[in-house]
């Protein structure tokens, strides 16, 4: 399991440009219009984690098969896309599918790239894109309940409870507030969820910047970290034009050295999937063997039994117990061996709530 991030903006803020980059592509057309970008574009990228080289060394593994990570290059939003205006809810139908949402906003200033509102203010450029997806989902509940009040009329209970949970939901989105599903009990967070609404997804919001400021930002992107902030989001600086030239270099090492040449510690692929598994509380546990080293990727909290469905449902339904060694523990040691023989060997059973960097071989029985 990975995730599908889907990337958004305005037109010519550089989400093409950033997703060639970090897919090492050249799928998106990059182009100085708007609507370059029709059909969303996917590409698949390896979830960069030094820790599985390193366990694929003391494993001695053929293979190493890291976690994946799907970026959608969404084409840009304009105002008026809720209703139609430049290629609408074609769009806004494409960010329903993702589990994430990029939010590429333009913090630079260059003349020979046109704005569609001719004037550099990312705030308003979010305001905008916001209010678009916060119309949509408006539309999209108010279908909801007509279809709901129809069937209401035989006095099921659980339809009216739907239909309250709508009209709170309608009264957020009017209101501009955000919503929240820790503001619903579990059951009526399970009903929010298969509304599929835009603007309850997860939101990070890159700043794309000019190459002088990717260090530390600029005062435009300051202003967005401080708007992410007062909306619980996240947010991240990097220059999409740095990141095309990175990804134009065909040898690891030489992007290494242009990274750190650029005073950067991270890519911008690195700083995306890193502020993406934050957003959604996704951690990797690892198996490793002479056959493979292998990622999987799951929800924090999640449960032996439910983490061992990911490599088969079978290992879930006849689970036994997880072998399992601390990340640190078996490099340590040097293997499976050594933390066995050093005491680091845990025998977890079905109420182990699994940890980031857990090294695990699952005994079941079907």
């Amino acid at each position: 399991m990975g995730f599908k991030c889907g990337i958004i903006g305005l037109p010519n803020v550089g989400k093409s440009t950033l997703f060639n980059a970090l897919t090492e592509t050249n799928k998106a057309e990059a182009a100085n219009y708007p609507f370059a970008t029709i059909e969303p574009n996917i590409g698949r990228v390896a979830v960069p984690d030094e820790r599985l080289i390193q366990l694929g060394k003391i494993g001695k593994s053929e293979k190493i098969i890291p976690s994946y990570m799907d970026f959608v290059d969404i084409a840009g939003l304009v105002q008026g896309a809720s209703k139609g205006e430049g290629l609408g809810n074609k769009f806004l139908g494409h960010i329903r599918e993702v589990d994430a949402i990029a939010h590429v906003v333009r913090c630079f200033e260059d003349e020979n790239i046109t704005h569609v509102s001719n004037a550099i203010d990312p705030i308003n450029d979010i305001e905008t894109i916001n209010t678009e997806l916060q119309l949509a989902d408006i539309e999209s509940l108010e279908i909801k309940k007509k279809s709901l009040e129809k069937k209401s009329k035989q006095g099921d209970k659980i339809i009216k409870d739907q239909i309250s949970i709508i009209e709170k939901l309608l009264e957020n989105l009017s209101n501009i507030n955000l919503i929240e599903q820790n503001d619903f009990f579990e059951e009526k967070s399970q009903f929010i969820k298969t509304l599929n609404l835009i603007t309850i997804k997860p939101m990070l919001y890159i700043c794309n910047v000019d190459e002088n400021s990717v260090q530390n930002g600029n005062e435009l992107s300051k202003k967005v970290d401080e708007y992410a902030i007062k909306q619980n989001h996240n947010s991240v600086v990097i220059s999409a034009s740095i990141e095309s030239q990175i990804a134009e270099l065909e040898d690891n090492e030489e992007k290494l050295e242009m990274i750190k040449e650029m005073g950067l510690n991270d890519s911008a692929l690195s700083k995306v999937i890193k502020s993406g598994y934050n957003l959604l509380d996704l951690i990797n546990y690892f198996t490793c063997g002479p056959k493979e080293t292998r990622s999987w990727t799951i929800k924090k909290n999640t449960l032996a039994p439910q983490a061992a469905s990911k490599i088969h449902t079978d290992f879930e339904k006849g689970f036994i117990r997880a072998e399992t060694i601390a990340y640190e523990d078996f490099i340590q040691f040097k293997g499976e061996v050594g933390s066995r023989d050093s005491g680091k060997l845990r025998q977890e059973g079905k109420d182990y709530i699994v940890k980031n960097g857990d090294v695990m071989h699952f005994l079941f029985n079907v």
